[in-house]
């Protein structure tokens, strides 16, 4: 394209909205023209406001330092200078809907990372391999709410994305899924910074993960719905039982998974099927060739150790669900491991995707 859209992040100067400034640097499609966080940072340089929290790791990138920190709270600073706006804020719940309700409403559409209007149901909960038909509600909210050209889309939970694409592209594949265990193992940077204390971390695991569980049973759910007469509808299955716990791993989220086939034995698939299934699968992203789209979004690994945090969470950019250790399980049907990178495709680089989708369906064309 012959110019960038120029884009906005709220929540800058956190865990995640740095790391949407870190990937957006050099994107093809965006440049980041405008930053926003707490009022307490409104007014300094970005690169002031972060100085001395930079977790990426990389500089700062030079485009995004030397721009001035607005205060989020205020959309009407954003007029002008962004079309569109990632939110990666962290306030409570019912704040950050209204606020993100009032970017909308000011024309300027939201690509969220924030959990507020996850269960609004004429918001798009956007895994792009999985239910790019959902932004057909899009419209029904703008009607909804009498916005003429802004909008809310959301991304799920960052650690269904350990289990989703490979249960999609076994339904999609005609081999239902009845029942599923998942038992998540979650970096501690899905808890932001400065997060969980080291103290509680090192040498430990942490059993509970306060509404973790209630994400990974219902949110996939509403990914898998369907819609009807302006809004989501969830499906119905498959049933999920969950157990989320905190391990010692910086990035990176772990899942064993337990799955039952809504089936009769002689159609359930073979452990070779599944292979061939998963590593297969490719959707809408990769038909359209999206610039943070995986080539391959399921990969199979057959090492016995495998897959690692460490040694598998940058496959195909970050943005790959990695499964090793597919066997029979002697309760459901089968079992196996399951890795994603949740900073990346479970949080900014996934927020960019679900961007580069609805550039490319068109929803930023009027802007």
């Amino acid at each position: 394209m012959s110019e960038k859209i120029p884009v906005g992040v709220l929540g800058a100067t956190g865990m995640v909205g740095q790391r949407y400034v870190h990937l957006l640097e050099n994107h093809p499609w965006f440049e980041v023209t405008y930053v926003a966080a707490s009022p307490r940072s409104a007014g300094k340089l970005y690169k002031d406001a972060v100085a001395n929290r930079w977790l990426i790791g990389a500089d700062i990138p030079a485009g995004a330092a030397e721009l001035t920190v607005q205060d989020a709270n205020d959309p009407a600073k954003a007029a002008g200078k962004c079309k569109f706006v990632f939110s990666a804020l962290e306030m409570d719940k019912e704040a950050i809907k209204a606020l993100e309700a009032a970017y909308a409403e000011r024309g300027i559409p939201v690509v969220s990372n924030a959990s507020a209007n996850r269960w609004t149901d004429d918001v798009p909960m956007l895994i792009p391999e999985i239910n790019s038909s959902h932004l057909d509600v899009i419209r029904e909210q703008q009607k909804h709410h009498g916005w003429d050209k802004g909008f809310i889309a959301v991304k799920p939970n960052c650690s269904l994305q350990t289990y989703m694409m490979p249960l999609y592209a076994l339904q999609q594949a005609g081999y239902p899924v009845k029942r599923m265990i998942v038992t998540t193992l979650q970096a501690v940077s899905g808890a932001g910074y400065p997060g969980v204390p080291s103290f509680d971390m090192i040498d430990n695991i942490v059993p509970y993960i306060g509404g973790e569980e209630e994400k990974t049973e219902k949110e996939c759910l509403k990914i898998l719905g369907t819609v009807q007469d302006g809004r989501i509808v969830n499906a119905a299955g498959p049933v999920v039982s969950s157990t989320c716990t905190r391990v010692p791993v910086i990035d990176g989220h772990t899942a064993t998974v337990n799955i039952e086939f809504d089936l009769k034995d002689a159609d359930k698939p073979s452990l070779e099927e599944i292979e061939r299934v998963w590593t297969s699968f490719t959707s809408v992203p990769q038909e359209l060739r999206l610039p943070s789209a995986p080539e391959h979004p399921i990969v199979v690994r057959h090492e016995d150790n495998r897959p690692q945090p460490r040694r598998d969470r940058e496959t195909e950019k970050g943005m790959a669900c990695v499964i090793g250790r597919l066997r029979p399980c002697n309760v459901f049907d089968v079992k196996f491991v399951a890795l994603s990178h949740n900073t990346k495709r479970g949080a900014a680089l996934g927020g960019i995707l679900n961007a580069e989708l609805l550039k490319a369906k068109g929803f930023f064309d009027n802007l």
